[in-house]
């Protein structure tokens, strides 16, 4: 990132590089560097220094958010019961869809989500008639990096009766008179329809109530015509969801967290994906056709850095866009309650063998341990360190003003670039330039009135400390 944002930036500023999307690359492109301070540990047995930046924090990062992480495994942890098979159900929109979700991430999450949890609800209860809960996570890439929106569904395969408050375990329908003892939660056909369904009638509301923005490639879909056409193509298609039992009779649900909480964060690709990467390509790991066994192969995949660097922002979300969401049973108001009832209604004989279930092995603490977590000299190995300073990170308006030597100046350019736009356009064309004069002068004004001659022993003790670091 820190190698193509800057000219990625200026390529697309005018299309694609949003005042968003060019902060979370300053952002990311900053992580663990002496402007964000840190830590610094001398070592006892070479008696040198070790450095230990701070992290952005910032969702998108790959290098950030294991604490974010750990949470939610931890959290997820406490819904998960000895007993229950649990499955993984995706819910995928068609491109179509996923294309419209570039310009509106909110609406089309909310649609996703909404229409994944109704057909899930309505099929089990309909189905296997008990009370249903689930956790979902929302991605929106698939292995090359293009719009791929789609939902995970962790989901219990048995829960109290919806009649009499029992305990129902999902069973696969009778074939001629005889018991299915297959892994079996719904009939995927019928969860597919009913997903298209709701999503196709939640889209149509959208654009009634005018809350789609339908421009660049879909422009031709403003016209009742194309988007009647588009809506049939959508009704007339199979919609892509599956359900995956569990892989084998030991596996349980603490699987499914594991494989949501890897993608919880840290954008749509990981590093250990990457095989190259320089100033001018990027070459990575991805998942292509499939073998005669069903497996997918991973082959090299190139890029060129900028367009790399498009791909991945093209999933960076809105800051109030919730990635992790949990529904029936397992919402926020009815989780407590809905456990309970669970516990009550098992009986011993349903119950696992298998013991307590541990979500912080060492599998689970591989993805999400911070580098702190092994700290060792950077020069000689030693674990022999002792904490000697230790620098606060500044908080983002600092960082980021316009006279801070810390922000890339690549973003503290085109942060003025916008301005004169807004401002030209605002007051007209020149205005920018005598307002930039105006903020200068009135800086320096207010400087040469203020500075005293010495600097108290406060301020000077603080500038040392940042010559220390910085």
């Amino acid at each position: 990132m820190r190698r193509g944002a800057e000219r990625y930036v200026n390529e697309h500023r005018d299309g694609g590089a949003s005042m968003t999307v060019q902060s979370v690359l300053a952002k990311t492109s900053l992580c663990r560097t002496s402007a964000l301070g840190g830590r610094w540990y001398q070592c006892d047995d070479c008696d040198r220094l070790t450095k230990r930046h701070n992290s952005c924090g910032d969702r998108h990062c790959p290098q950030c958010s294991g604490g974010k992480r750990q949470n939610f495994s931890d959290r997820a942890s406490k819904l998960i019961l000895d007993g229950v098979n649990y499955y993984q159900v995706v819910f995928t929109l068609p491109e179509v869809v996923s294309t419209m979700a570039l310009a509106n991430r909110q609406e089309i999450a909310e649609l996703l989500f909404h229409s994944a949890w109704k057909s899930l609800k309505k099929t089990v209860e309909t189905e296997q008639q008990y009370e249903l809960a689930a956790l979902m996570v929302l991605h929106t890439w698939n292995q090359k990096l293009d719009a791929h929106w789609h939902v995970h569904a962790l989901v219990p395969g048995a829960g109290p009766s919806l009649s009499d408050g029992g305990w129902i375990k999902a069973r696969a329908p009778q074939v001629d008179g005889y018991e299915d003892d297959r892994q079996y939660l719904v009939d995927a056909i019928n969860l597919r329809r009913s997903f298209r369904k709701i999503a196709v009638a939640h889209l149509q509301r959208l654009r009634k109530n005018d809350k789609l923005k339908l421009d660049g490639s879909l422009a031709y879909l403003q016209g009742d015509e194309a988007w009647e056409e588009m809506i049939d193509q959508l009704e007339s298609k199979e919609w892509v969801s599956y359900i995956e039992p569990p892989p084998t009779e030991s596996s349980r649900g603490e699987h499914v967290v594991r494989y949501l909480t890897r993608y919880l964060t840290g954008g749509p690709i990981s590093d250990y994906r990457i095989i190259a990467a320089d100033d001018h390509e990027v070459t990575f790991w991805a998942r292509e056709g499939r073998t005669t066994g069903g497996e997918s192969l991973q082959v090299p995949f190139t890029l060129s850095t900028s367009e790399f660097i498009r791909r991945w922002c093209l999933h960076i979300l809105p800051k109030e866009l919730t990635k992790t969401r949990q529904f029936g049973g397992w919402s926020n108001t009815k989780a407590e309650e809905y456990l309970a009832k669970c516990r009550a209604s098992l009986t011993d004989a349903d119950r696992s063998q298998a013991g307590t279930l541990d979500l912080l092995s060492d599998e689970v603490d591989s993805v999400e341990a911070e580098p702190e977590s092994t700290l060792c000299c950077e020069h000689c190995g030693s674990e022999s360190l002792r904490l000697t300073h230790e620098y606060e990170k500044r908080p983002w308006s600092e960082i980021f003003r316009r006279d801070s030597k810390d922000s890339p100046l690549w973003y503290r350019e085109s942060q003025e670039k916008d301005d004169i736009r807004f401002w030209d356009g605002a007051m007209g064309e020149g205005f920018s330039e005598w307002y930039a004069w105006y903020l200068k002068s009135g800086i320096e004004s207010a400087r040469e009135r203020t500075a005293p001659e010495t600097a108290p022993e406060s301020n000077a003790k603080a500038g040392t400390r940042q010559l220390q670091l910085f």
